[in-house]
């Protein structure tokens, strides 16, 4: 079958409030960005692996809080005192460890935040604990912060991951394709992730839709390697 050349063009996520689906998984960091408001010492901890819904998360609270969002990242070209009194999330935390310029500026904005009367939503894949972070002053302080945590996917979230994730790449999955995939795939949100991507390159490759059929061969496929 002739193949045409397929380019990566960037995904632009649903991420309001109403396309986050609620499982018993996410139920309780749902209940936390919502409760906001009474989290103890105005700062909370977002635990769980890629692509468990972190981002989204932060995007439903930035909503609600009014809040700006910082990447670890991009920490070191942010000024503290600019955000003094603001609602800020810092995703992805634990890759401040082992950079100490970051780990200084995350320290000064925690501070600076909370002084003025802000609130802090720090995300991150693991506890404050294991990040490894070589600031006492910001270890302390991370410890010391409430935390909730996104766990792995049951068989329903998986099923509603895989549904908006074609929906992202604005695929209309066939009815018998989600079923199969829960069942074969890793409970993973990375394995969903991974094979959305795949049907749809090798889809465009081929210039056929995504089916099941073309899962199986892709899977089996995958199992031979």
């Amino acid at each position: 079958m002739a193949r045409q050349m397929t380019f990566e063009l960037p995904l632009r996520p649903a991420r309001g409030r109403g396309d986050f689906f609620v499982s018993e998984t996410n139920y309780a960091a749902l209940a936390a960005i919502e409760g906001w408001q009474g989290w103890p010492g105005r700062k909370m901890v977002l635990t769980g692996p890629e692509g468990a819904g972190k981002s989204h998360l932060v995007e439903v609270w930035a909503g609600l809080a009014g809040a700006e969002v910082v990447a670890a990242d991009d920490i070191g070209g942010v000024d503290p005192a600019r955000l003094a009194g603001r609602n800020v999330a810092l995703e992805d935390a634990d890759r401040l460890a082992g950079d100490a310029a970051a780990e200084a500026a995350a320290f000064h904005l925690h501070n600076l935040v909370l002084a003025e009367g802000g609130s802090l939503l720090v995300t991150a894949r693991d506890l404050p604990q294991h990040w490894g972070l070589g600031l006492p002053d910001l270890t302390s302080r991370m410890q010391g912060a409430a935390t909730v945590a996104l766990a792995p996917p049951d068989e329903a979230l998986l099923a509603a991951v895989l549904v908006k994730l074609f929906a992202d790449r604005q695929i209309a999955a066939p009815a018998n394709l989600i079923p199969y995939l829960t069942q074969r795939i890793e409970r993973s949100f990375a394995a969903a992730q991974a094979v959305v991507a795949d049907l749809d390159r090798t889809a465009l490759a081929e210039r056929r839709p995504v089916t099941r059929d073309l899962a199986k061969r892709l899977l089996e496929a995958a199992d031979d390697e």
